[in-house]
């Protein structure tokens, strides 16, 4: 019977205090205390040598230079193995921490120390990283662990064009495989340490291939698979976001899992709020090597040169590798301004349309692009009748070329399908045909205003018009919206609206995405929002919510129901 737990509910108090973010003892305190007596004892050779009792000069060991942080993960790790029945109880591990914090000679200390300890033979451990450059920076300090050691030298042998480590006795070999230059299909790993996997969270096809990766250890029970990372310079998509919110749920105990361990290095929601990752004297938080493999007065000087060059790329970039600041909507110099207090005017029981419907007195559409490479967004935004706050569901659809065709955003894509929140077409009509049988359920429930209730991108829009008009739609339902610098007066609005807490949505992530996208361009003393300026990070669903703010802002009245002017009682006779 399971008897543990690897939450960490008071993680927000332990990480500023600078406590353990492990809240549970190793499962089999003997096999954590052996592993550990090796971990301790490989060398770290890229670091300055020390002088030991008798004064001579020797390499540091992780003894001598890690803080009590790396040793907790290294006996959770381990400390989950029972002996006694071959079997590991706490099987994936996520690790994730700023930048320089010594994590791939960490990654490379944890496989080395899982070769040493492995007693099946001709096992294979696997080291994969996202590219050459990230694999070598875990090899090469693995490859210096034995030939700093005259013990390990004569059980271990180092290949180094194949960057593999054999274990001389068993036959278990230690790989550090590139992803992006060789195949990890058919592997056989019981082992597997994953590094970057941010990094991974950019490939369309990560998960299949990390799938693969992981499929040994079905039948070596004794295994585990570590996730290490840094945060990604972009906001998170594909595996990375999933391994992310999954983690996240289980520290928190939101998902009960003990087979699964999360330690984040993050700041506190409070703090991010506060903006406290900008005081120097919070970078320990997720520095716990501060001081030690990353200077504190370093991490200064580069985040003062960053806020010189203001909050632009070199900044949020600077935030999410060195402070693991998630990127995420409101950290762009050219951003939208709605995109500050998007997150906090999130309802997420209106990201269901029926709840949205049901509230509305009248609702407006709006929707934007559709090419075969492009998204279809569709907005509908209800006024509420009660509170009279405007409220926006968002539904998105691409076609599966677009997979192919913008590869840099398709892992991001494939996440919303799983949310539910983005469709992705097989057939070239099929997502035309979703947007119009959204419209057609609204328009027969009499929401849609008689005229001006559909606002389009005049360009580009004859076959959603067609489709419309074959449902017998009337025509003045459709209105053209003007684009690019005319948008500039509905951006400030919606902007202005969602800050004061009169316009509200689901909070859906695609449209979190879409909105962190959006880059505004300024054209006289106009500031607007254009596709352009977005590049291939799309933002049609929120193009789709200005054009049905555009219509909404005419303050129409349902065409099914009473006048609203009639119901607030200032009609006059």
């Amino acid at each position: 019977m399971i008897a543990w737990s690897t939450a960490c509910t008071d993680w927000e108090q332990r990480i500023v205090e600078g406590r353990s973010l492990i809240a549970f003892d190793p499962l089999f305190p003997s096999e954590a205390e052996s592993a550990l007596e090796v971990f301790k004892s490989l060398v770290v050779a890229d670091i300055p040598w020390i002088r030991d009792q008798d004064g001579e000069l020797r390499p540091q060991t992780f003894a001598d230079c890690c803080d009590q942080w790396v040793f907790d993960f290294v006996t959770a790790i381990f400390g989950a193995y029972d002996a006694k029945n071959a079997k590991r109880l706490i099987t994936e591990f996520f690790l994730l921490i700023s930048k320089k914090n010594a994590k791939s000679t960490i990654a490379a200390g944890i496989m080395v120390t899982a070769l040493i300890r492995n007693w099946r033979h001709s096992n294979e451990l696997l080291l994969l990283a996202p590219t050459i450059e990230v694999a070598n920076n875990s090899f090469i300090p693995a490859r210096d662990m034995v030939k700093n050691d005259p013990e390990l030298e004569a059980i271990l042998k180092v290949q180094e064009h194949s960057r593999t480590i054999t274990h001389e006795v068993t036959g278990a070999v230690l790989k550090i495989v590139a992803a992006d230059s060789e195949t990890v299909s058919g592997k056989k790993a019981g082992f597997i340490l994953v590094d970057e996997v941010w990094l991974f969270g950019k490939k369309a096809n990560a998960a299949k291939m990390l799938q693969e990766a992981l499929g040994g250890m079905s039948a070596r029970p004794e295994g585990f698979a570590v996730f290490l990372t840094t945060h990604s310079d972009e906001p998170p998509a594909g595996v990375m976001k999933t391994k992310l919110d999954y983690f996240r749920d289980v520290r928190d105990g939101e998902i009960v899992d003990p087979r699964r361990l999360g330690v984040l290095y993050e700041f506190p929601p409070k703090m991010l709020e506060a903006k406290a990752f900008l005081d120097p004297e919070n970078f320990y938080i997720t520095n716990p090597n501060i001081d030690r493999s990353v200077q504190r007065d370093w991490l200064e000087d580069k985040l003062q040169e960053a806020q010189r060059g203001g909050e632009g790329e070199d900044l949020q970039t600077f935030l999410a590798k060195h402070l693991n600041v998630e990127i995420g909507t409101r950290l762009r110099r050219d951003r939208w301004a709605g995109a500050d207090a998007w997150d906090s005017a999130a309802d997420p029981i209106l990201a269901d349309l029926d709840e949205m419907l049901t509230r509305a007195e009248v609702v407006t559409a709006g929707i934007d692009g559709g090419g075969l490479d492009d998204l279809l967004g569709l907005g509908l935004i209800g006024r509420e009748r009660e509170t009279k706050r405007w409220m926006l569901w968002i539904m998105g659809c691409c076609h599966e070329k677009a997979l192919e065709r913008r590869k840099e955003i398709a892992p991001a894509l494939l996440g919303f399908q799983e949310r539910e929140e983005l469709i992705i077409c097989k057939s070239g009509e099929e997502d035309i045909i979703a947007v119009a049988d959204v419209i057609e359920k609204v328009w027969g429930l009499g929401l849609f205003p008689e005229k001006n209730a559909i606002g389009l991108d005049p360009v580009g829009v004859a076959a959603i018009m067609d489709e419309l008009m074959s449902r017998d739609l009337p025509d003045d339902m459709l209105v053209g919206v003007p684009q690019g610098y005319k948008l500039s007066g509905v951006t400030k609005g919606m902007a202005r609206k969602v800050d004061d807490g009169s316009f509200v949505h689901g909070g859906t992530g695609l449209m979190a995405w879409c909105v962190g996208n959006a880059k505004t361009e300024k054209r006289g003393n106009a500031d607007y929002v254009t596709k352009q300026a977005s590049g291939s990070m799309k933002i049609d669903p929120l193009i789709a919510a200005f054009n049905a703010f555009d219509l909404m802002s005419r303050h129409p009245e349902a065409a099914g129901g009473p006048s609203v002017y009639e119901e607030r009682g200032i009609l006059l006779a």
